[in-house]
């Protein structure tokens, strides 16, 4: 059993599936997209979105995190100069992972993983309604309010009105020649 064993084991051992996700989250940061099989992209986006997290925060001990995972210094270096200041406002979801289908080969699904590149917008948080405003919603209303909210609904604008009552004109002019030839036969 493997009761709360986290991640896929990526049919490799433990050195070696450590050294491919380095790589490859190496890769990733340095092109800001890669084609990987789609088992591999899943994993590739909880340890990236980490460390663009960690990476946010700029300062020298996320900087140093960092450096154990990603080895190359330039790719840190682009990773908190030019990458993690876009997301300063995003709070997670920096990667978008597209399937691309199958590969020739091996039939193996394939999926292109790429940083999220849109302006993220904050929707603004709904207010929780007061107990007060909860229980004025679901009263009735008194019979009094009722006709008064009713009436301005039936009233009609001037100009719809108008336009209500055209075709209803044009109909007995239309009736009117009718009846005309009726009365020539």
């Amino acid at each position: 059993m493997r009761h709360r064993k986290s991640g896929k084991r990526l049919g490799r051992n433990t050195s070696h599936r450590k050294a491919m996700m380095r790589n490859m989250v190496t890769s990733f940061f340095d092109c800001e997209k890669i084609t990987t099989t789609d088992a591999r992209a899943k994993e590739l986006r909880k340890m990236a979105e980490k460390l663009i997290t960690m990476a946010r925060r700029d300062d020298l001990h996320s900087r140093r995190l960092i450096l154990q995972v990603v080895r190359d210094k330039k790719t840190v270096a682009k990773l908190f100069e030019t990458i993690a200041p876009r997301y300063t406002d995003r709070p997670g979801g920096y990667t978008r992972i597209i399937k691309l289908g199958h590969r020739a080969g091996d039939n193996a699904s394939l999926s292109l993983i790429e940083l999220v590149e849109e302006e993220f917008t904050a929707k603004p948080k709904k207010k929780k309604a007061s107990a007060k405003e909860v229980t004025k919603a679901t009263e009735p209303v008194p019979a009094e309010e009722a006709p008064a909210e009713e009436a301005p609904a039936e009233e009609v604008p001037a100009e719809e009105a108008s336009a209500e009552e055209a075709p209803a004109e044009e109909a007995p002019a239309e009736e009117a020649p009718a009846e005309e030839e009726k009365e020539e036969k």
